[in-house]
This record gives structure tokens, C-alpha cells and sequence, in this order.
């Protein structure tokens, strides 16, 4: 049997760089701050982290509108700051994922400045022009139909997202040339992967007809998307061992498993189908299952239940008061999971969605709970994630409880849990156990049994076996029982 591939052996870190660690006092996270935490990261054995968008924007959409694909943006730092980060990752064994962002740019980017100045300019046809609006919509609700009436030529463009991020035209063969060029940039200096943003709506209806009366959408996951992840994989395969994960935020398991067949298309796909679930039992083992058995041997699983665009999973799941509980058996799930669990940054401090006062709002979609900065240190007002009298987003209110700095020091906390789960790391053939409602249960190499209770009340646990790991931290040997929302490993067999 070969070895794994580095991204098939541990977990990877979604660092959201502006919440992260902030170097210079300005209140925003940047590439020094990241790479002054190295070492937090390396206790956690990532195997790599993801930075999402470090280029050169306006910071409409925080970094997601791309003013230019080969910088970066100065609230970050510098190229340089970025191969510090990247060398002093490697020297831990760590990898580098940059989120790359090929569906949209910036409006401010040179080629959407040349493509709107006139419908003779060379580049018109690097972006989507239309003399009359479909009825598509904008992914953000909040900014309606998915066109702009561009005064300088009369027409309207097509942004799936904000109006400031205008979709690029992927038909058009130059716009396909000059992105495999972005990626070569990238790879020439050394980072080991990228995370595809939006990658379904690279494809769409060349025709731009409407939805409505259609039976699929017309906007994203057109059958071009295959050929388009090919070539995106050719030219990653130019070099040795690098990864592509994407973002295939489609609701159909058969099509996100569509997008890793034949070992040419992506590595891996966030899987919107198991993130999407209630916490309910069934569903999850469901989704587990539907997705080991699409994918057979030809598909690596990447798992994860949190990042920059979703609420945290202790707000999300805290409909009961046992957001905390239910964080914890998250974590022990996705990491006892056959794949790759993706784990976003403050999810091993188990932090909670931050409460943002109407005159800090700063995203146009919700997403600042979520984006919360880390609080490294009990010390307010920075919590050590910077010295400014005030960060760009407000903390969480348990942040003098909560942070890494406090956790390290108790036994039982959840980022200690986090490292216990990573040295752990199990691997083998997975198969689904079924120990009865409200458990979602699952063997690995058929010597560990993980059963994770999704109930509020106490469960009988039929099975035997010598505990190895549970998210209950007052647990110290196997009992017939699991806990209100608890998560366990047993070895099985033995007691």
C-alpha cells in the first residue's frame, strides 16, 4: 500500500487572516501575526493551513475581490512577509493553502477597468456583458439581481457575489491562460495548494438563459466545470506534490463526488451536504454514509462543520445549552472520521459566535460572528492578538476564559482535547455501526469504535472496550453509557 499524501495524513488549519494574530498594532490581522503563532499550530499537528485571500483588494468582500492575483495586499504585508510564512511553515512541517478566488475579481482589477472602459476594448470579453439582465441572483441576498448597469457602455455585467466583484468570463480561452498563470506564480514560490473559491461558478450556461422554468440553474455547474478543473489539475501537476481542494457548494452529493472522479479534477471538495445537516443522528449518518459509498476508493473525503462564512458550531448547535458539549464531540467526530477534517481557526479553543454590535457590522452577508478575532491571552483589551485599543471586530464575551493561553494551562480544555484527537488520528477502513437512535456510531479497522451521542439526555452504549478518548472530560473509563452530547473512542475488545 503507497503512503498517504500529505494531505490525506492530519488535520488542515482555515486561518482567517484578519482575525488571527495581528503583528503591528493596527487592529487586523496579518502574515507576521500568523507566523508568530507557528508554534500554537505545530502543538496541534496541523498538516497544513489555508489563508484565506492574502492578494491585493479593496476589501469589499475582505479580501474575496481580487484587485491582483500576484501581491499582497499591504494590510497583510508583504511577498516577502509571505515567503517568511511559507519558510518558517516548512521548517515545522507545516504546508501552505492559498485561497484562490478564479470565478470573480475586484472591479478595481486592470483587466475589469479595460474590459468596462468601452465594447472594443480587448479585454470586453474577459468579463460576462449582457444588453438585458436574466433573472439570476446574486449569492448575497442583500444585493439582489446578480447584474450592473454599467453607465460608460449601457450594458450590464454579471457578479455573482457584490457588484464589486465582476465574474470573469472562464469561455473565453485568454481568461483560462492567465489564471493557470496565477497559479504557476503561486507555485513557483513554493506554496503547497489552493483553495478553490466558488469553483462551481466557473461553469455556466454560455447561452445565460434564465432559471426560472429550467430544471438545473444555469449559473454554476455546467458540464464545462470538468474540463476546467482538467487543465486547472494539468498545470498543478507541473508540480511535485501539491493539492487543490474546492469549495463545491452544491447540494447534490453525486455532483460534488463528480468533481474528484478520475483522479484528475480536485484533490479533495468541502462537502456542503454534510456542513448543511441539523444535528440530528440519522442525518449525519447518513450523509456519512451516502458519501463513503458515492466515492467508493476513487474520492478522499474532506469533512469539516465550520468556517469564515458559516456560524460556529457551539452558537450553531446551542439550541439546548449544550453548545459547548456538542463543540467538543465535534471535534472527536471529525477527526476520528476517514478523511481530512478541516478544522477553522478558534474550533480548538471551542469558541462560540461573537456578539456584534449594530455600529460594528462590517460584512454585507452576516458573516462577522464567525470571523471574531482569536483571543491568545486573557489580558483586555488586545487578548493578545493585538496592541490597538480596539480590534477590527469585537471578541467573544468568554474571551478572558476561553483563550489559547488559559486553555494550555487546563487539562481539560478543549484545545487540549484538540492535541489529544491529532496525536490520536486514526486510520483504517471506516464502517457505519448502528447502536441505536440518536448515536451516530462508526469502526475504524475494525479495532475503534467512535459513537457520538446527539441527544440532550443519557444513552446505553451497547458496546465493550477500553476507553481511549472522550469529549467529556470528566470521563476516565468506558461505562454503558454516553453522556448528554458526548463523543468517545473505544478500543474494542478489551477492557
Amino acid at each position: 500500500m503507497s503512503e498517504p499524501a500529505w494531505w490525506q495524513r492530519g488535520a488542515i488549519y482555515q486561518i482567517y487572516p484578519r482575525s488571527f494574530a495581528d503583528s503591528n498594532g493596527d487592529g487586523i490581522g496579518d502574515l507576521k501575526g500568523i507566523t508568530g503563532r507557528l508554534d500554537h499550530l505545530a502543538s496541534l499537528q496541523v498538516e497544513g493551513i489555508w489563508l484565506s485571500p492574502i492578494f491585493t483588494s479593496p476589501m469589499a468582500d475582505f479580501g474575496y475581490d481580487v484587485a491582483d492575483y500576484c501581491d499582497v495586499d499591504p494590510v497583510f504585508g508583504t511577498l516577502a512577509d509571505l515567503d517568511e510564512l511559507v519558510a518558517e511553515s516548512h521548517a515545522r512541517g507545516i504546508k501552505v493553502i492559498l485561497d484562490w478566488v478564479p470565478n470573480h475579481s475586484s472591479d478595481q482589477h486592470p483587466w475589469f477597468l479595460e474590459s468596462r472602459s468601452s465594447k472594443d476594448n480587448p479585454k470586453r470579453d474577459w468579463y460576462v456583458w449582457r444588453d438585458e439582465p436574466n433573472d439570476w441572483m446574486s449569492v448575497f441576498t442583500a444585493c439582489g439581481p446578480a447584474w450592473t448597469l454599467d453607465p460608460t457602455t449601457g450594458q450590464y455585467y454579471l457578479h455573482s457575489f457584490m457588484p464589486q466583484q465582476p465574474d470573469l468570463n472562464w469561455d473565453n480561452p485568454e481568461v483560462e491562460a492567465a489564471m493557470h498563470d496565477v497559479i504557476r506564480f503561486w507555485m513557483d514560490r513554493g506554496v503547497d495548494g489552493l483553495r478553490l473559491d466558488a469553483i462551481a461558478k466557473i461553469a455556466k450556461d454560455p447561452l445565460l438563459r434564465d432559471h426560472v422554468g429550467a430544471h438545473r440553474r444555469h449559473d454554476e455547474d455546467w458540464e464545462s466545470i470538468h474540463e476546467r478543473l482538467r487543465g486547472i489539475r494539468r498545470v498543478v501537476d507541473e508540480y511535485e506534490d501539491r493539492m487543490i481542494v474546492g469549495e463545491v457548494a452544491l447540494d447534490d452529493l453525486h455532483r460534488v463526488v463528480a468533481y474528484l472522479e478520475y483522479g484528475d479534477q480536485l484533490h479533495m471538495a468541502h462537502n456542503f451536504v454534510f456542513i448543511d445537516q441539523e444535528w440530528d443522528a440519522d442525518s449525519y449518518s447518513t450523509s456519512i454514509d451516502d458519501f463513503e459509498r458515492l466515492a467508493e476508493d476513487h474520492a478522499w473525503p474532506a469533512w469539516f462543520l465550520a468556517n469564515h462564512d458559516n456560524p460556529r458550531p457551539r452558537s450553531r448547535f446551542d439550541h439546548d445549552g449544550l453548545g459547548a458539549e456538542r463543540a467538543r464531540a465535534i471535534l472527536v467526530m471529525l477527526y476520528a472520521l476517514k478523511g481530512t477534517p478541516f478544522i477553522y481557526q478558534g474550533e480548538e479553543l471551542g469558541l462560540p459566535d461573537a456578539p456584534i454590535p449594530p455600529d460594528r457590522v462590517v460584512d454585507v452577508d452576516g458573516r462577522d460572528p464567525e470571523r471574531a478575532p482569536i483571543p491568545w491571552t486573557p489580558d483586555a483589551p488586545g487578548h493578545g492578538f493585538t496592541t490597538a485599543d480596539q480590534a477590527w471586530l469585537p471578541f467573544v464575551d468568554e474571551a478572558a476564559a476561553l483563550n489559547a493561553a488559559t486553555q494550555d494551562q487546563d487539562p481539560a480544555s478543549t484545545l487540549n482535547l484538540t492535541r489529544a484527537l491529532a496525536a490520536l488520528r486514526l486510520t483504517g477502513e471506516q464502517r457505519m455501526v448502528d447502536l441505536g437512535p440518536g448515536i451516530v456510531a462508526f469502526t475504524r479497522a475494525d479495532t475503534y469504535l467512535v459513537a457520538i451521542n446527539f441527544t440532550s439526555h443519557e444513552l446505553a452504549l451497547a458496546a465493550t472496550g477500553t476507553l481511549v478518548l472522550s469529549s467529556d472530560p470528566a470521563r476516565t473509563e468506558a461505562s454503558a453509557s454516553l453522556a448528554p452530547s458526548e463523543a468517545l473512542i473505544l478500543r474494542l475488545g478489551v477492557r
